[in-house]
């Protein structure tokens, strides 16, 4: 069978060695001007413009054709998706697998609502590439990976909520506070797939020990960890320092926020994939 794993951008993965891979861009507006959240996005330029603004901005999410035609002739689909709490994109990736499989009968789709972002929908897709590798039936990647979604978490560390407030998934009172005061939120996806706030952290050292022991407070054990940072890369590898520290010989990855990640965790941002129980 001809697999294919398809994910919006919000997983940070333009390319997936390997594997038969395709990505459908979301898209941030600000001041009429629309950021395509693909490879060559210039994500410092958008979020200094998005300081210097005092308008609203917003984002989009790849409608349905968009996801059809990433499909491509493939006999099953995995269509990997942001919450569904946070973008229309997995309802968009449903409608798109409803069409096209009534479209090309015999073909499969599984539409994947991770109920998180970035990099715990990287570990989903890596997941999925092993198991296409195993040689397994659509039907048994379908049941196992559903099961490891169960596994993974996602933590945040975030010095900024500006653009969260201005969607207001956070009060701008909050973002105030924390833009004044310099202190850093960290909290993690819930199992709604929302963004719940834990802690609130003065200075980068206490901001990261929070995020480690919220990981280990939710089953981490050394298993498999993707860090993806918005232009902060020593906090990152101070994390992993950290995981590696307690953990030797964990795998943890470091990797970069794209452009719709980028505009929800803001510059010094950190999101925190990994394995728990």
């Amino acid at each position: 069978m001809n697999y294919k794993i398809v994910a919006d951008s919000s997983c940070n993965v333009f390319d997936l060695p390997g594997a038969d891979y395709a990505h459908v861009p979301l898209k941030i507006i600000n001041q009429g001007h629309e950021y395509v959240d693909a490879p060559g996005l210039d994500v410092f330029g958008m979020l200094e413009s998005m300081k210097a603004s005092r308008e609203g901005s917003s984002t989009s999410c790849p409608n349905a054709y968009e996801w059809q035609e990433a499909f491509g002739d493939a006999d099953g689909a995995f269509a990997v998706t942001i919450t569904s709490n946070l973008s229309g994109s997995c309802a968009a990736a449903r409608a798109a697998a409803d069409a096209w499989m009534e479209e090309h009968p015999g073909r499969r789709v599984s539409v994947i609502d991770t109920l998180s972002v970035g990099p715990e929908s990287r570990l989903i897709l890596e997941k999925l590439q092993e198991m296409m590798a195993q040689g397994l039936s659509f039907d048994e990647i379908d049941a196992q990976v559903r099961e490891y979604l169960k596994t993974t978490r996602l933590a945040f560390s975030l010095e900024s909520l500006e653009n969260l407030a201005r969607n207001g998934r956070v009060s701008m009172a909050v973002a105030k506070l924390v833009g004044v005061m310099g202190i850093r939120i960290v909290g993690r996806a819930s199992d709604e797939g929302t963004l719940q706030q834990l802690h609130k952290c003065r200075g980068e050292k206490k901001a990261l020990a929070a995020v480690f022991e919220e990981m280990k407070s939710r089953g981490y054990c050394g298993g498999k960890v993707w860090i993806d940072h918005c232009l902060n890369l020593n906090a990152a590898m101070a994390l992993k320092d950290i995981i590696c520290r307690e953990f030797p010989g964990s795998a943890v990855h470091i990797g970069t926020c794209m452009g719709l990640c980028s505009y929800y965790a803001e510059q010094g941002g950190l999101l925190i994939g990994y394995e728990g129980a």
